[in-house]
This record gives C-alpha cells, structure tokens and sequence, in this order.
C-alpha cells in the first residue's frame, strides 16, 4: 500500500448528468452558477464552465464524504477541504484530483501532519503530530515515509539524526533536558522470530535499528547535515558494551551508560496509517508510527553525567504493539 496514496471517492463525470437547476450558455451547456443532482446520489452545487464543475463549489458524496473548493475543468485543483466519512480531513492545495503542494491533514485519532504534499503522499519537508503522547517528527519525507534528516521531539529528550524508510539509520544523537547529549549511530540488525503455520516451521527476519552509543558531551548547535565520523571531543566519556560476564564490581551507574549501546526503547502508538478512499473517500493509509521511544524519566542527581546514568537508559528499539493502521 501507497502512504496516503488511494484515490479519492469517484465523483460523477461529465457525462453523467442526472438533473440540473441552474445557468447555461446559447449551445445549452451547464454554464455559470448550477446545482446537480448526479445519478449516484451524490450533489454538486457551484459553477460550472462549459458543461463542467470549474471554480468554486460543494461536492456532496451519498456516504457522507464531502469537498469544498476549486474545480478545474471536472478535477480538484486548487484550494479545498475534504472532509472524510470518519471525521477526518484535509485542507491544503490540490492538483489534477490529488493533495499536491501544502496542506494540513487531521487523523481520526487526533494526529496531525503539517506540511508539503506531491501527488497524493506526504513529500518535502513536514511536521508529523502525535497527540497520545505530545511527540512530533520534525523533518524530511519521501513518498510518504519519514526519510532524511529530521528531529524526533519527545517531552524532555529528543533526537536528530537521519531516517530511512521510517527507521533512524547512521550517526546521530540524543539531546537531553538536563544539559547534555549523548553521540552515536543506528546500525540496522536482522531479528529472526519463527511462527508456525500450516505446520511448518517459518523464520521472519526483521530489520531492527540497535543504538551504539560513543560519547556524552555538553550541549552543542544542531544542524541537518551531520560529518560521517564524530570524533569525541576532548573530556568527554567513551562508552563500551559491557561483557557478557562483568569483571569486578562496577558502578550501576556506569552499567546503565554501557547498557545504551543495546538499543532504543520503542514507544509505538497505535494509529498510523490513514486508510483512504479504495473503499470511498474516506479514510487515508498515513497513521504514522512512533517507535522511537520516549524517556520520561526525571533525573536527580546533581552531576550532569551521574543525572543522565540515572535518569535515562535506552533499551531495544522495537515494535511492541501492532498500529491500527501500517505503511507498506
């Protein structure tokens, strides 16, 4: 499935003319202010051009559905809202029967995504909202995806870096309330999980980004572009994956900050995908979901590295719950 990619309820062509009450030119043709009743049920009350809805009107579908907006020549183009069955919609810029170029879309259950459009997908720069928890991805998209460099904003944490069919991949970092960051990448491992089916055995792998800390600096400007390689500034901690049998009796403290490189917690939420109009209009494929998880934790401790030991500590980065919606 296309993020957002469906097209919109099928609305009645030209030919199809059912009755009309309004203006026509001298060749007879529906010309000037009119209103329609279409064979399907729907309605159309606004200007027409030589036999076509062209400028301003109300579009009306049976199911609920309705557009308000320009028309050019039978097609949505221009400025309009469209206002789906469940109760979401969108209102932005369209061309040929397509969102294409800016416009805002309100999800069903709350979320928002604010930001530029190219044939029907989310594509440019935009501002996905997650109302369940107040995050929001701040950044790139590509046909529908989260893709490039973008910033993920928790409540007291977030983090920059680049993104790949919807998965941080590369070097990036964490940026904490408490005054500093923590540098490292995200390098995409296979997970394998089996399942039984018709009695055979199945093995699925499944592509999880793993997050190998390197360092906690104090806090420095973020740009989109980030160097290849970030070499640890002078006095900052280097980190080191504990063994699998720890040797003497470190800090916990110190456990913790090692315990980073084994991942991210995943705080998924259910409500992606948006389905849209295969079955009328109606509902969008592009429920986003967040899978990178928020830390919420308070730190306590006066020193800025012992407060961040204490206060955060970023597990497997995982899916955990199944949304209500999913991207292809």
């Amino acid at each position: 499935m296309s993020d957002l990619g469906s097209e919109e309820l099928e609305e009645e062509g030209e030919n199809d003319l059912g009755e009309y009450d309004g203006e026509r030119n001298e060749a007879g043709e529906r010309h000037g202010h009119g209103k329609a009743r279409l064979p399907n049920g729907d309605t159309y009350e606004g200007s027409y051009q030589h036999g076509k809805r062209h400028g301003q009107g109300i579009y009306k579908f049976k199911s609920g559905a309705r557009y308000i907006g320009e028309y050019v020549k039978n097609k949505k183009h221009g400025h309009g809202t469209f206002i789906y069955p469940d109760g979401s919609r969108y209102e932005g810029e369209w061309a040929d029967d397509r969102r294409h170029g800016y416009g805002v879309y309100c999800y069903v259950n709350n979320d928002t995504y604010t930001g530029e459009w190219f044939a029907h997908q989310r594509h440019g720069q935009g501002t996905y909202f997650y109302a369940e928890t107040g995050s929001k991805y701040v950044g790139t998209w590509v046909n529908g995806q989260q893709e490039g460099m973008a910033e993920l904003i928790h409540l007291n944490h977030r983090y920059q870096g680049k993104f790949l069919n919807k998965n941080p991949v590369g070097p990036g970092k964490y940026v904490f309330d408490i005054g500093c960051e923590q540098h490292g990448e995200y390098r995409l491992t296979d997970v394998e999980r089996g399942e039984e089916e018709e009695e055979e055995e199945v093995t699925l792998m499944t592509v999880v980004p793993k997050w190998k800390a390197t360092s906690i600096t104090e806090l420095a400007l973020w740009t989109p572009t980030l160097p290849e390689e970030q070499p640890p500034a002078d006095g900052t901690i280097q980190e080191e994956a504990p063994g699998p049998e720890g040797g003497g009796e470190p800090a916990e403290d110190d456990q913790a900050l090692a315990d980073l490189s084994e991942g991210e917690a995943d705080l998924t939420r259910p409500g992606e995908d948006d389905e849209d109009a295969t079955r009328e209009e109606g509902r969008e494929d592009g429920q986003e979901e967040l899978r990178y998880g928020a830390i919420d934790q308070e730190p306590t401790s006066q020193n800025k590295v012992t407060r961040f030991h204490e206060a955060f500590k970023i597990t497997s980065f995982q899916n955990v719950a199944s949304p209500r919606f999913s991207f292809d």
